[in-house]
């Protein structure tokens, strides 16, 4: 029944073929988060790889990628239209041309890559092998070239549970997406004989392996401190989350700015049963204060009076510098403001969203872009580790900074916890919140840090150093989220010390072994 049905598919052509590519790329979107259905990830490639045997030419095996990668990325972000929709009168318009240039430019990565794994092999089992190869290259170039979006890689499907992702501590989040590659190409070579049969129970054993491995690690951990008795140390910081989930397009509105500020500092409030003597982080998402704060010294002075003597509170907030000048600027930023009303740091983010914080090419794109204000932002430096006094050091990311792997902390002063404060209220209640937590995760597991997660409108979460959730907020829910900061499980992963130097090598290994094999074979 799968030969006959392989060879159905290999007999494809035409709009038929590129018909059933489009819908398996789209249908293997279900294995990334929210959904977790990872099964459909062998079954969707099998359908690739398949398709692929009945092609022919150079021209087939390109349209073959670039429908199956369209179909993926465009299911996959279809939540980027929410951001349109905000306000729909000004941007609605430019919906299908997001989806389809998004997701039909992202798809010359695939395409690039089943072109290649069609030219170089002959064989299923090499062809398969070769595929996830070329695909978890496909998706490091992605994360890198024209800013980089490592978003959704094939290594997100393992962000349903704590234990397969462990392997990410050692390869990162891109080593692991080899391994899942062939996970999802190896079953494909069943058809391909007593080899091929075991090539196919190789993909399987790989999940086996992850999640059994990984299960084999945390069992090693000692677990973690259960907050209620953390929270009986006063020594223990205790971060302080606050949620408010005010709608997108009520967030910038002037008349109810006051509103909302007063909301944020209500929920910012030392809660009745909790120690005075109790050291608070209270965190507010990005750019929860949408005004200036350096300019506001009665603004600071409120946050100034909801804080005890040793408490700080962090915001994010727009920054600007100098007034009235050529040189005007404009950065995302992170605030800190301590018990007198002082800012004592700042962060500004350095790795800005294309057309959602500056427009690129904005001399020939005349394309405003979806955030506040005319001005574009301004990049900062690069990660930083703040150094606040009387509270663990942490490196901050801004949005989607953090689905950027090894880029999230500066290498020369490790901090002691990441810190990513959010606005996902840009996409609603769709699957988007949910694929950037799961990025976000992986930046715990591989730097062996515990992350804190502020999203305004959700979902806000504490991950321990290895990836497991010690606490969360829903998506759309408007709350506060409290759990003691704790570092005492803090430890240097492999990936920390080699960062992607175990990839090249795996990718580098599969390759040649792959080619050489391929070359064995035409010289019998």
């Amino acid at each position: 029944m799968i030969n006959t049905l392989a060879a159905r598919l290999a007999g494809l052509s035409g709009w038929r073929r590129r018909f059933v590519l489009l819908i398996a790329g789209a249908v293997a979107v279900l294995a990334l988060p929210p959904f977790f259905v990872i099964p459909v990830l062998p079954i969707c490639f099998a359908v690739l790889l398949w398709t692929l045997e009945g092609v022919r030419c150079n021209k087939g095996a390109l349209s073959a990628g670039w429908w199956f990668g369209t179909g993926h990325f465009a299911a996959g972000f279809y939540w980027i239209s929410h951001a349109f929709l905000v306000q729909p009168e000004v941007y609605g318009w430019m919906i299908p041309f997001a989806l389809l240039g998004l997701g039909g430019g992202l798809a010359i990565f695939p395409m690039l890559a089943v072109w290649a794994s069609w030219r170089l092999t002959t064989g299923l089992v090499q062809r398969a092998v070769m595929l996830a190869v070329l695909w978890s290259v496909a998706e490091y170039l992605r994360g890198h070239i024209l800013t980089g979006f490592p978003w959704n890689l094939l290594a997100h499907v393992w962000a349903v549970d704590a234990a397969p992702m462990q392997f990410a501590s050692v390869g990162g989040v891109y080593g692991l997406s080899v391994v899942t590659a062939l996970f999802a190409t190896l079953p494909a070579a069943v058809i391909a004989g007593k080899r091929g049969r075991l090539a196919a129970l190789g993909g399987v054993l790989i999940a086996v392996a992850l999640w059994g491995g990984g299960a084999i690690r945390l069992a090693s951990v000692t677990p973690t401190l259960p907050s209620s008795a953390a929270l009986d140390d006063p020594s223990v910081p205790v971060v302080q989350i606050v949620q408010p989930n005010i709608a997108q397009r009520d967030k910038w509105r002037p008349d109810l700015q006051r509103q909302h500020f007063t909301k944020l500092i209500d929920m910012s409030r030392r809660p009745v049963d909790m120690d005075p003597r109790q050291k608070r982080i209270v965190i507010w998402p990005e750019t929860a204060a949408t005004f200036f704060v350096e300019d506001q010294p009665m603004a600071r002075s409120q946050m100034a009076e909801i804080l005890g003597p040793d408490d700080i509170l962090i915001t994010g907030a727009p920054r600007t510098y100098p007034r009235d000048t050529d040189e005007y600027k404009v950065w995302n930023s992170v605030q800190v403001i301590d018990a007198r009303g002082d800012i004592v740091a700042s962060f500004d983010k350095f790795h800005l969203v294309p057309f959602g914080e500056y427009v690129p090419f904005r001399s020939i794109l005349p394309f405003p872009k979806l955030t506040a204000g005319r001005t574009d932002f301004s990049a900062g430096p690069g990660p930083r580790t703040l150094e606040v006094p009387g509270i663990p050091s942490f490196s901050p990311l801004i949005c989607y900074e953090v689905i950027f792997p090894g880029h999230v902390i500066d290498d020369q002063n490790r901090p002691e916890w990441l810190l990513n404060v959010t606005n996902d209220g840009w996409f609603g209640d769709s699957a988007g919140p949910y694929q950037h937590m799961a990025a976000a995760r992986f930046r715990s597991v591989e730097e062996g840090l515990p992350l804190v997660r502020a999203a305004y409108t959700g979902v806000s979460v504490m991950f321990d150093p290895y990836g497991r959730k010690l606490a969360e907020l829903p998506l759309s829910t408007r709350n506060i989220l409290i759990h003691p900061l704790l570092s005492n499980q803090n430890h240097t992963t492999v990936y920390y010390l080699w960062r992607d130097i175990l990839f090249y090598g795996i990718v580098s290994f599969l390759a040649v072994l792959v080619m050489g094999y391929n070359r064995f074979l035409k010289s019998l």
